[in-house]
């Protein structure tokens, strides 16, 4: 199949039009409506309906596979054009940024220096997109973090072809301000906060509704009064030490804050978890990087770095 048919469709069944898919990619809209019939010409079936627009039974099928299509497709580019090119000296990182801890972005310095990396990039990008700047080779290594229990992995990204490598672990807290009424307390369940006012960070933190898919039997409902779509720590943090809202972070994420107190989460007994994500191959400084980052850090590296 010819990728650029299959980006073709992706965009027609993403917007559910095919005037929006050409504008997206640019075409004419004749030229999108060619470029369907072609692909369900080399299926022999129909993939979309027209009226309205959306896939059909197979187009659903082989809508399924076509991200992850395109994405190793990018990477296999992006594999060759390194090897064409040999070492061009460059390293780029993207991490969440929960995960960018000072500890991490230390290392990565100096592993980077070390190998004579003359061009360091980090970026902060939410999880999916870490995953897929990796699988692509935009991204030399992925640093992800998310809320699981102590015995059970991080859930994987939707993206194949990655492999994960455990950096680290901490204590999840619930976030509030001292002032709050819970703020007494020795530790909490979330069983005791259904009617209790959350901020949903999905940029920042786990989101909210994924506790469901990590807690055994599934997590209460959290009512969410605010939902901050950005992707800055210290926003994050300074809407709950406002009182807007509980969130929850890992210990580390408090450090040093007079305006908020983190009370452990003792049912689920919740991990927050970091990972490096990296292809198979790839340069040798990953290899380094890897290495360095599963090393224990040191106990006084437990402050987070906010990165917008």
């Amino acid at each position: 199949m010819d990728p650029r048919l299959l980006k073709t469709f992706s965009a027609v069944i993403t917007h559910g039009s095919f005037s929006d898919a050409a504008r997206e990619l640019g075409y004419t809209q004749s030229a999108v409506s060619q470029q369907i019939a072609s692909l369900e010409g080399e299926l022999g079936v129909e993939l979309v309906c027209r009226r309205p627009v959306g896939p059909t039974e197979a187009g659903a099928r082989l809508m399924d596979h076509v991200a992850s299509i395109l994405l190793r497709i990018n990477a296999a580019r992006a594999e060759v054009q390194r090897v064409k090119g040999g070492t061009t000296g460059r390293l780029t990182v993207g991490t969440c940024p929960l995960a960018a801890t000072a500890h991490a972005l230390r290392i990565i310095g100096e592993v980077s220096r070390r190998a004579g990396a003359h061009e360091l990039t980090v970026r902060t990008l939410p999880r999916q997109a870490v995953a897929e700047g990796v699988a692509t080779g935009e991204l030399d290594l992925g640093l992800v973090d998310g809320f699981a229990l102590p015995d059970d992995p991080l859930r994987p990204p939707r993206v194949a072809g990655l492999r994960g490598v455990p950096v680290c672990r901490e204590p999840v807290v619930v976030a509030l301000p001292p002032h709050h009424p819970l703020a007494h307390r020795t530790d909490l369940r979330l069983a005791d906060l259904i009617d209790a006012r959350w901020i949903d960070a999905p940029g920042v933190s786990a989101p909210l509704a994924d506790l469901s898919a990590v807690v055994r039997g599934g997590s209460p409902h959290l009512r969410v009064a605010l939902r901050y779509d950005g992707h800055d720590v210290r926003t994050y943090t300074e809407l709950l030490a406002g009182g807007q809202g509980l969130g929850l972070l890992p210990r580390f994420a408090l450090a040093g804050r007079q305006d908020l107190v983190g009370i452990p989460l003792t049912q689920p007994e919740l991990s927050h978890r970091v990972e490096a994500l990296r292809v198979t191959g790839g340069p040798l400084v990953v290899d380094a990087l890897v290495a360095s980052l599963t090393e224990p850090a040191e106990p006084a590296d437990t402050e987070i770095q906010p990165r917008s």
